[in-house]
């Protein structure tokens, strides 16, 4: 067999075992392995003491780890962290670590089981397995839910400073970010714009913890958490609406639902920032994450990531004129400036 047939058996492979390597990392993060190591080098067998595991097996693991580039190993059975273990502390400023243990969690290795299911029907495979779909599901495990709430604080996080760079908000007297969850990304653009006022608008249990995020920010004075549902109606007092990350969450009927709300209750003379991934017109190797998340919502929820066409499409059958797409324009994320037509 010739070499580069070896090398894409062995790639094949590596692939196939992408499950292994999600199953490793979301077993480090909930034994805190990330934090036990932080700032030197640990033994395996003080690893082992510190979280009650067999040290043998534990090696086994880190030295996976240590495989995939997330533990090194600079002598027999000796673990330090590299850059991207390092994301796995959850006191690291850039934590991916909550966002690691909410989508590592057993419920959504279940629900990927739906896969298949999801595929044939274009139907959530969450629901198909749990028989509820995700938010309901959220909604009876209040750990679970507080454990999502924080992953996607998390991935906010990474993305609020971009967004705030990102925008010209000079004109602007009140944003109101529609799905914004805790009010992470609403603190970040009040932070660098003091002129403005704030709403963080959001289901119940997705503003549970807002209140607490702006008073920590210092914002408790220029901004507020409002909970509502965004099928029925949003705060009709804003110049600018931001919805990001919201509409991959839903299928094309559900997400035309929520742009007819915002049409209906906005201002006409406001303006609808849409941030998220845009998917390009076809596939190519190289960039996997928003496929990855393309897929994951087909399977969580039965919502899709969208290229800029199918996004003028939904804007232009509900009553939105697209100003100006910024692809990329903060980070991996992309920024669609629509107002009503």
């Amino acid at each position: 067999m010739s070499s580069e047939k070896m090398r894409n058996r062995a790639a094949l492979i590596e692939r196939i075992g992408g499950y292994m390597t999600a199953h490793a990392l979301g077993l480090a993060a909930e034994l805190e392995i990330a934090d036990r190591i932080h700032g030197g080098v640990c033994t395996s067998a003080e690893l082992a003491r510190e979280t009650g595991t067999h040290e043998p097996s534990l090696r086994r693991l880190l030295r996976l780890l240590a495989a995939v580039g997330i533990t090194t190993e600079p002598a027999p059975g000796r673990f330090g962290l590299t850059e991207i273990g390092d994301l796995l502390r959850s006191d690291s400023p850039d934590s991916l670590y909550a966002f690691t243990r909410m989508f590592c969690h057993e419920s959504h290795f279940r629900a990927w089981l739906g896969l298949g299911h999801s595929v044939r029907t274009g139907e959530s495979g969450w629901d198909h397995v749990f028989g509820a779909n995700i938010y309901a599901y959220l909604a009876d495990n209040p750990e679970l839910s507080a454990l999502f709430n924080q992953a996607m604080s998390q991935e906010a996080r990474l993305s609020a400073g971009q967004i705030a760079a990102a925008y010209d908000f000079s004109d602007v007297t009140t944003v109101v970010d529609v799905g914004g969850g805790d009010g992470t990304l609403i603190s970040a653009i009040l932070r660098a714009n003091p002129h403005l006022k704030g709403i963080v608008f959001d289901s119940p249990s997705g503003v549970a913890q807002a209140d607490g995020v702006l008073a920590d920010a210092g914002l408790a004075d220029r901004a507020e958490a409002v909970a509502g549902d965004f099928f029925e109606s949003i705060p009709a007092n804003g110049d600018l609406y931001l919805i990001k990350s919201v509409f991959q969450d839903w299928d094309d009927e559900p997400a035309k639902a929520i742009l007819r709300t915002c049409r209906a209750h906005m201002p006409p003379t406001a303006t609808l920032l849409i941030v998220g991934s845009l998917l390009p017109e076809r596939a190519a190797p190289g960039d996997p994450i928003m496929f990855f998340t393309d897929v994951n919502m087909l399977v969580n929820s039965g919502g899709r990531e969208r290229t800029e066409a199918h996004f003028r499409t939904l804007l232009a059958e509900t009553g939105f004129a697209v100003k100006s797409v910024a692809l990329r324009a903060a980070g991996p994320l992309s920024i669609i400036e629509t107002r009503p037509a």
